[in-house]
């Protein structure tokens, strides 16, 4: 996990065209968060605003767009398998950040763990930038020691588990048909988690074998901690700017 401690490799890629990227990433994000309505379309919420009963397949779909356009967890799954290669590897980090996010996720709609939205998905922001110092090589270097990248997965995603309930929440889910319809959001979930980590995984293969990727590494991670530190403050804004523009 830790192959680039952070005083000993430079940028590796221009510095502008780090800069160009981490800008584009940054309005993607902004235009993303803007145009969903804190993650929820307006067509979304209210067609699950006047449905009740079983709607398995509504549900599915509504879990497989959530986390394919939720641009906070595919970062974290970048940070995640960035220096994973074994199938086996990769599949026990995303099992673990599974099942954490889809107990907190059930339990959360549940039992009506209500957070405001704004703060899990600014923790959800600090995980990104976690992450990136973990790939970073920060914590030996800054602490001594290396925290368990088993156990901090785990644990973000039962934090990322509490984001996707505010979501759930947040259409005014009916409580009829509600643990099937929660199991199928869940099972959507999966869905698109998997179709967004086959496409990172694509992408990741073919760039693991360029001969810049060591150098490049670097800045690709910098650039995703700093979105992470994006996610964050963006969050945190709109937290203290809600209530005024309500």
């Amino acid at each position: 996990m830790l192959n680039l401690p952070l005083a000993r490799r430079g940028w590796g890629a221009p510095h502008g065209r780090a800069f160009l990227l981490l800008v584009l990433a940054f309005l993607t994000v902004l235009w993303a968060d803007a145009a969903t309505a804190h993650g929820v379309t307006l067509g979304d919420k209210g067609y699950i605003q006047e449905i009740s009963g079983v709607h398995i397949l509504p549900f599915l779909y509504l879990g497989a767009k959530h986390m394919v356009t939720g641009y906070d967890h595919i970062l974290f799954l970048f940070g995640v398998i960035f220096f994973l290669y074994g199938f086996k590897q990769i599949s026990t980090y995303v099992s673990l950040f599974a099942i954490g996010h889809s107990t907190t996720m059930l339990a959360g709609v549940w039992f009506d763990i209500s957070i405001n939205g704004y703060i899990i998905d600014a923790i959800i922001g600090l995980s990104v930038v976690y992450k990136a110092l973990d790939n970073l090589g920060a914590f030996p270097l800054w602490f001594g020691f290396e925290p368990s990248t088993k156990a901090a997965t785990l644990i973000f995603g039962f934090l990322h588990g509490f984001g996707l309930a505010a979501k759930i929440l947040d259409y005014g889910i009916s409580d009829d048909g509600l643990l099937a319809n929660l199991i199928a959001f869940s099972f959507g979930v999966e869905i698109g988690q998997l179709l967004a980590l086959s496409a990172i995984l694509i992408v990741m293969s073919r760039w693991r074998v360029s001969p810049s990727f060591a150098r490049q590494a670097y800045a690709a991670n910098v650039i995703l901690m700093m979105l992470g530190f994006g996610l964050i403050g963006f969050q945190i804004s709109n937290y203290f700017l809600a209530p005024v523009a309500a």
